[in-house]
């Protein structure tokens, strides 16, 4: 077996993860209408980055890293078909899923959101935060689904979105510049280890 580092391929994942989500919390505020920018980076960078980091998380052994990114990847797979599958002839006949459905849509990756923060609970304090935030992002969004998509409501869930998408690029920065200068120029916070 040849002996060679693998790269952390984490940072990748938390761009593409933190870049996308800024960008569809900036439509969410309404600076932007739902386009096809949106929708690409949903595809490519939110979506088939993080599945490609979460192969890479699965070859050094990291199941944390594989089970989220793989799943977030996907999950931007799905929205993205949920929004555009309705408007496509190849499906042939398919319904736009209402309030109630997308509700409960976010609901269950809330849950699974909040599940996930507890498995960040011995890394950083910047991981932890991104968790929660995004889990408290996944509810705010089934809320307003629930209240039926207010503009006020959906303006304080894109601010949320933003600044849990922004923590994500901060993490995902810090941990490059970090190990490329071999040191701490962007702090992440660990947690001490007892």
């Amino acid at each position: 077996m040849s002996n060679y580092k693998l790269a952390n391929a984490a940072p990748l994942g938390l761009l593409a993860f933190g870049l996308t989500t800024v960008l569809l919390n900036l439509h969410n505020e309404g600076l932007f209408s739902l386009n096809s920018m949106v929708l690409a980076m949903g595809l490519v960078y939110g979506g088939l980055a993080q599945i490609i980091v979460g192969i890479m998380e699965y070859r050094r052994g990291n199941t944390f890293g594989t089970v989220a990114f793989t799943s977030y990847g996907l999950f931007w797979w799905s929205l993205v078909l949920s929004l555009v599958m309705p408007s496509m002839s190849f499906f042939g006949e398919v319904v736009s899923a209402d309030h109630t459905a997308m509700a409960a849509y976010f609901i269950v990756w809330g849950i699974f959101t909040l599940g996930m923060f507890f498995g960040t609970l011995k890394t950083n304090r910047a991981l932890q935060f991104v968790f929660m935030s995004l889990a408290i992002l996944f509810f705010m969004l089934a809320t307003r689904e629930l209240l039926g998509n207010p503009i006020w409501f959906n303006v304080l869930t894109g601010i949320e979105g933003t600044i849990c998408g922004a923590s994500a690029i901060y993490l995902g920065l810090a941990e490059v510049l970090n190990e490329v200068n071999g040191k701490t120029v962007l702090p992440i916070c660990p947690v001490q280890k007892q």
